[in-house]
């Protein structure tokens, strides 16, 4: 009788992904990130233009009162490069500014201001008490000064030839001045140079740059992120891993979500102290990650509305872009349920204690995608910010500081978790599996807010290394 050997079984498919839609992909995030802060900082220049300037264009100080017994207050030196004519002058910096200067005298006395350069300001005032201004603060209005000694009696300072914009005269004056490269003193005095100087002054720039910086820096932000998202979505495409749908259909029962967390014993009882440190590189890895899953998420919402379809490749992304951050969660604060170190893979890892399988929809509603992500999702949302807390805060009273709302329910019961393991050397069972089902119900939110599933996440608990929604005959043991 011959006997007829079995077939091997087909060794475990790996999938590696291409290098070059990994580059392309972190590109893309990258690039994204980038577009948001030059966006930032395009509609705040853009909003100063439109709301912060006065009738004449001017951004403009609020007054404040500067007085000294001396003959003259002067302001701190301003350096504005090299003299006119010298090497390295590149551009006229008028171009860049005019400064306003508006001072209403307090005594009947005519006021000057001028500014000059700072050597013949500091000729003309030699052996001259004035008050130079050392610092100012805005809220409230208040100036400190350095006090130079001298007995000599300046001559009336509108006698005097080097200034390069001056104004004097009762009541109001004011001056304005193109920037000029060299160093420069403003110099407030009564106009026939007697001592006790009392003035309400303001300053204002006017900056001709401003809106086609603003407009500049939008456009290309603009341009930043259409090129990211070309880069990220190329990349992404490639990433996606076709092998997973077979995951899909042995671990997914009733729910399209499916999260497992089997805890590894025993555990470290002082790793957990520095997991935190160990897991920066995934932390930088993630920022990137997140931030193409969140385009991404736009992206697919814009094909939902039109095709009624999740694109496959972009929803395999995102899956894993959700497994590697629940991987990474199960390790750290999320669980401290393994000390084995997340692999550095958007697969499944399914030979890894913490698996997450999200079930393709093969259509979704075009309806839904307008509003289960904000107002469906509102009850969700209050629930999830219990588990995991934080998100609140708030300037205290008097605007001494910044007050952040206390963690949610998940850390403290993972923060006790840990604190036994360090004592008493072991993990409380019951503890994790509450911990489990607590992250359980927050990734069920999530999926179902990045428009990757029409079924509402259950209000229910479900407690455990494994979901009871299983099919018949699917394997629950933890893996080995």
């Amino acid at each position: 009788m011959t006997s007829v050997a079995a077939p091997e079984s087909p060794p475990p498919h790996h999938h590696r992904a291409p290098v070059g839609r990994i580059v392309l992909t972190v590109i893309g995030a990258l690039l994204i990130l980038m577009a948001l802060v030059v966006g930032v900082i395009g509609s705040v220049l853009l909003w100063a233009h439109a709301t912060q300037r006065d009738a004449d264009g001017f951004f403009t100080s609020d007054r404040g009162r500067l007085e000294t017994v001396a003959d003259a207050i002067t302001s701190e030196k301003v350096d504005l490069g090299v003299q006119p004519g010298g090497r390295g002058q590149q551009f006229d910096l008028g171009d860049l500014a005019t400064v306003r200067l508006t001072a209403d005298p307090q005594t009947e006395t005519p006021i000057f201001i001028g500014i000059g350069r700072e050597d013949e300001v500091d000729r003309y005032l030699d052996g001259v008490a004035h008050a130079e201004i050392a610092d100012v603060d805005l809220r409230p209005f208040r100036a400190t000064y350095d006090f130079v000694e001298g007995s000599r009696s300046p001559a009336p300072p509108g006698d005097e030839d080097f200034w390069v914009a001056s104004v004097e005269g009762p009541g109001d004056q004011t001056i304005e001045w193109e920037l000029e490269s060299g160093r420069w003193s403003v110099v407030a005095m009564n106009a026939d140079a007697s001592p006790g100087v009392s003035l309400d002054a303001s300053v204002g720039v006017k900056t001709p740059w401003l809106f086609p910086a603003a407009v500049g820096l939008l456009g290309g932000a603009a341009f930043l992120v259409i090129l990211g998202t070309v880069l990220l979505v190329i990349g992404a495409i490639g990433l996606g891993h076709p092998a997973d749908a077979e995951a899909e259909s042995r671990h997914v029962g009733l729910e399209p979500v499916h999260l497992e967390g089997h805890l590894d014993v025993p555990l470290s009882r002082w790793l957990w102290l520095v997991k935190w440190l160990l897991l920066i590189p995934h932390f930088v890895i993630l920022i990137l990650l997140w931030v193409a899953f969140a385009v991404l998420t736009f992206i697919a919402g814009v094909a939902i509305l039109v095709t009624g379809r999740y694109p496959r490749s972009l929803f395999d992304f995102n899956v894993g872009v959700l497994r590697w951050t629940w991987r990474v969660s199960f390790y750290s604060i999320g669980a401290f349920g393994t000390d084995r170190y997340p692999p550095f893979t958007l697969g499944s890892a399914p030979d890894y204690p913490a698996t997450l399988v999200i079930a393709y929809p093969e259509s979704l509603s075009r309806g839904l995608v307008l509003v289960k992500w904000w107002l469906l999702a509102i009850p969700q949302y209050v629930v999830v910010g219990i588990l995991l807390g934080g998100g609140t805060g708030g300037w205290s009273e008097g605007g001494d500081g910044w007050g952040v709302g206390s963690p949610g329910l998940l850390p403290w019961l993972v923060l006790v978790a840990v604190v036994v393991l360090l004592f008493a050397g072991r993990y409380p069972r019951a503890l994790f599996d509450l911990i489990i089902g607590l992250n359980r119900w927050v990734y069920r939110v999530i999926p179902y807010a990045a428009l990757m599933t029409d079924r509402y996440p259950p209000f229910r608990l479900d407690q455990g290394p494994v979901a009871p929604d299983r099919e018949p005959g699917v394997r629950t043991d933890p893996p080995s």
